[in-house]
């Protein structure tokens, strides 16, 4: 985790796999341009048992001014209406992995649980 990455905008989609302590993620960064929109459904079948999962999100760019904040981007999503499931937003900065590895800890916190 301690290697800046360089990368453009995502299209279509973009899958790495990323080991924290003995724990395997794959992680699915998903094209957010408008034209890519209509296609994000494919990338949802038989996914079922994600009506039980955690939701973590990552508020990336935290190092570039005027940014949303946590709290702006998580009333912006009311994420406080969410009842049924677990969530989290972390603050992070993806260029130099600040904040990475404290979102991974607490989704690996949250599979212990279950």
């Amino acid at each position: 985790m301690n290697e800046v990455v360089h990368t453009s905008p995502t299209i279509g989609s973009n899958v790495e796999e990323l080991v924290v302590n003995n724990t395997r993620f794959l992680m699915w960064d998903i094209g957010g341009q408008e034209s890519l929109r209509s296609s994000w459904n494919t990338y949802y079948t038989n996914t079922e048992d994600l009506k039980k999962a955690g939701l973590l999100i990552f508020a990336n760019k935290q190092d570039v001014k005027e940014c949303m904040t946590v709290a702006e981007i998580s009333q912006f999503l009311k994420l406080t209406s969410i009842k049924d499931h677990q969530w989290h937003i972390q603050a992070c900065c993806a260029l130099t992995g600040e904040g990475l590895c404290q979102g991974l800890e607490w989704m690996m916190s949250r599979l212990k649980i279950r």
